[in-house]
C-alpha cells in the first residue's frame, strides 16, 4: 500500500480560552500605546472559571483601566454569562502588574531609536510560500478561514445555537503533484437546543464546503464535527486559558519553524514580536520577487544589542538564483535592527489593532492591512540580484 504524505494544521476562534487571554493582553497593549507610545509592556493573562488574572511588567505614562479592558474584550467576544463560558460583568478580575525592570530598560532605551537594543535575546523565524495567494501554507490558511467564517456567522446571527469557543483542523494530502483536502475537523461550542446531526449538517453545508470551494479545492473530504458528541461547556468554564499558548496557530501551522517566543501582550521592543513580523516581511518579499518558491528567515538577537547576531536564509532547494545571492540581497535591502523595524512598521503608533492581529493568525491576513505583509521590497530585491 502506498503511504500518503499528509500534513495537518489547526486554528482556533476568538472564543478559545487561550485566545481570550491573548486578546485581553493585546487590548491592554493597544491602550498603553495610545496613552504612551513609549510604554513598555509585558502582559500575561490567565483565565479560568469566572476569573481573569492580569499580570506582568508594564511601564506607562498613564494607568490603563485593566479591568474595564478585560470586561470589554469578553463582551465583544460574546461571553456574557457564566453558563456560556464566562460572564463579562460577573467574573472576578484580579490585577497583578508591576513596572519593567530597570536592568532591561537601560539596554533598550538608547535615545536614538535606530540604536535601540533588543528587548531580549532569542531566535525568530519568518516564512513564506507561493502555494496560496497570501503566501501562506495551505492547511493553516484554510483552518483560519473556517473558524473566522464560523465566528462571523455566529456574531451576525447566521449560525444559530453556536457559542464562541471553536477549533478547526485541516489535513492536506500532498501525495500527488496536485494537493487535495483529506480531512476537515471542526469542534464548535453550542447550546442545548441543537442536535449533533443538525450541527454537523449546518457546518458542512455552510462553512466547510464554501471555504474549500473558495480555495478551489475538492469537497469530497472526510468530515469530523465535535468528535466527542457534545461541546456545550466551553470557554474558560471548560478549560483554562493563558497567553502565548497558541504560537503555531499565530504563525504557520507547524509548516515552518518557530523560535519559541509568544507575541501577545508584548510591546514591539520585544523582538519575539517585532522581529518575527520582520522575518515574515523579508521571506514574503523574497518569494513575491520570484527568487524562490519557499523562503524561511531566521533572525537572532542579544538583549541590549541593536544589530542582529545572525541572519539565515533557507529556500528548501526552491531558489531560482544562488541562495548566497539572496542572503546578500537581504543584508543589502533590509534593516533588521529593532528600532528600524519599529520605525518601518510604525509599531508604537500602529495603524492597526494588535488585538485584531492576534486572532486568526498574524500573517497572511486578507482582512487586515498589516505593515509586515506589504510587498514594497520586491523591485529592490530584483534590482539587487540583477546588478550583482
Amino acid at each position: 500500500m502506498k503511504l500518503r504524505k499528509l500534513f495537518t494544521s489547526e486554528s482556533v476562534s476568538e472564543g478559545h480560552p487561550d485566545k481570550v487571554c491573548d486578546q485581553i493582553a493585546d487590548a491592554i497593549l493597544d491602550e498603553c500605546l495610545r496613552l504612551d507610545p513609549h510604554a513598555h509592556v509585558a502582559c500575561e493573562v490567565f483565565a479560568t472559571k469566572e476569573s481573569i488574572t492580569i499580570g506582568g511588567e508594564i511601564t506607562c505614562a498613564s494607568r490603563p483601566d485593566y479591568e474595564g479592558i478585560a470586561r470589554k474584550v469578553l463582551r465583544d467576544i460574546g461571553y456574557t454569562s457564566p453558563e456560556i463560558g464566562i460572564g463579562c460583568d460577573t467574573c472576578d478580575v484580579e490585577i497583578k502588574v508591576n513596572t519593567q525592570s530597570h536592568d532591561i530598560a537601560q539596554g533598550v532605551d538608547r535615545g536614538d531609536v535606530l540604536e535601540q537594543g533588543a528587548g531580549d535575546q532569542g531566535i525568530m523565524f519568518g516564512f513564506a510560500t507561493n502555494e496560496t495567494d497570501g503566501y501562506m501554507p495551505l492547511a493553516i490558511s484554510i483552518a483560519h478561514k473556517l473558524v473566522r467564517l464560523a465566528s462571523s456567522m455566529r456574531k451576525e446571527g447566521k449560525f444559530p445555537h453556536a457559542r464562541p469557543d471553536m477549533k478547526s483542523q485541516v489535513t492536506i494530502d500532498y501525495t500527488e503533484k496536485t494537493p487535495r483536502i483529506d480531512t476537515i475537523l471542526m469542534s464548535v461550542q453550542h447550546d442545548e437546543k441543537i442536535t449533533l446531526d443538525e450541527l454537523r449538517e449546518f457546518i458542512v453545508k455552510n462553512i466547510m464546503i464554501p471555504v474549500a470551494e473558495s480555495f478551489g479545492f475538492n469537497t469530497d473530504f472526510k468530515v469530523l464535527v465535535n468528535p466527542t458528541g457534545r461541546f456545550v461547556i466551553g470557554g474558560p468554564l471548560g478549560d483554562t486559558g493563558l497567553t502565548g499558548r497558541k504560537l503555531i496557530v499565530d504563525t504557520y501551522g507547524g509548516y515552518a519553524r518557530h523560535g519559541g517566543g509568544a507575541f501577545s501582550g508584548k510591546d514591539p521592543s520585544k523582538v519575539d514580536r517585532s522581529a518575527s513580523y520582520y522575518a515574515r516581511y523579508i521571506a514574503k518579499n523574497i518569494v513575491a520577487a520570484g527568487l524562490a518558491d519557499k523562503a524561511e528567515i531566521q533572525l537572532s538577537y542579544a538583549i541590549g544589542v541593536a544589530e542582529p547576531i545572525s541572519i539565515c536564509v533557507d529556500t528548501f532547494g526552491t531558489a531560482k538564483v544562488d541562495e548566497e545571492k539572496i542572503l546578500e540581497a537581504v543584508h543589502a535591502v533590509f534593516d533588521a535592527r529593532p528600532g528600524a523595524i519599529i520605525s518601518k512598521f510604525s509599531l508604537t503608533k500602529p495603524s492597526f489593532s494588535y488585538r485584531d492581529s492576534c486572532i486568526y493568525g498574524c500573517f497572511g491576513r486578507p482582512d487586515l492591512d498589516l505593515p509586515w505583509e506589504k510587498l514594497d521590497k520586491v523591485e529592490e530585491l530584483k534590482k539587487f540580484i540583477s546588478c550583482n
